[in-house]
């Protein structure tokens, strides 16, 4: 029995590595088949195009615009820019250089839009800011005129109020209260 357990166990890792090598097999050959149609991909890519681009820089035609040209001009000093054809060929350095020039001119001109919006931003907002500052001003005026009146309102109420109190017992009971003097009314036994 020990020997057929052993030979139904050799069996099934015979098994489990067969299968492991089939599905490694399997995924290698997916890889193969991905790498075959990209490859012809590539390929096909690559015959039409040769005879189309040729990156000397032969019979290539490059105009810089009239702003571009002013500003480099302008800073011929701080600026390296070479001739853009050298022995009839594209410099594709100083190409890079115009393009870079070309995208700080750019930037500038975007700064320089953006900070024209900001001032009329700034224009629209400040007739705002005085119309809201003389809000305030009025809203503190009539808040301190509402709290004198209040405050006048409720001296004239504890002025009827003592007429009354006073009409009907003779006295203020406030002054009753004040007059007391809470030692001399406590009696001791």
């Amino acid at each position: 029995t020990y020997r057929m357990k052993q030979n139904d166990q050799t069996k099934n890792d015979k098994t489990e590595r067969i299968q492991k090598v089939r599905s490694i097999w399997t995924r290698i050959m997916e890889i193969l088949t991905s790498l075959k149609k990209e490859k012809e991909v590539v390929d096909s890519v690559l015959d039409d195009c040769i005879a189309q681009c040729t990156l000397d820089g032969t019979n290539v035609v490059f105009s810089v615009p009239q702003l571009l040209a002013h500003r480099i001009e302008s800073n011929i000093h701080q600026l390296c820019v070479g001739n853009i054809y050298e022995d009839g060929k594209l410099n594709f350095l100083t190409v890079v250089q115009l393009l870079n020039e070309a995208l700080r001119t750019l930037r500038d001109e975007h700064c320089h839009c953006d900070l024209k919006q900001l001032q009329v931003i700034e224009n629209r907002i400040a007739p705002h800011n005085k119309v809201l500052q003389h809000l305030a001003a009025k809203r503190l005026k009539m808040e301190q005129q509402h709290c004198v009146s209040m405050s006048s309102s409720i001296s004239r109420e504890k002025e009827d109020w003592e007429v009354r109190w006073k009409s009907f017992l003779g006295l203020c009971p406030f002054d009753l209260i004040q007059d007391q003097d809470p030692v001399s009314s406590v009696q001791f036994s």
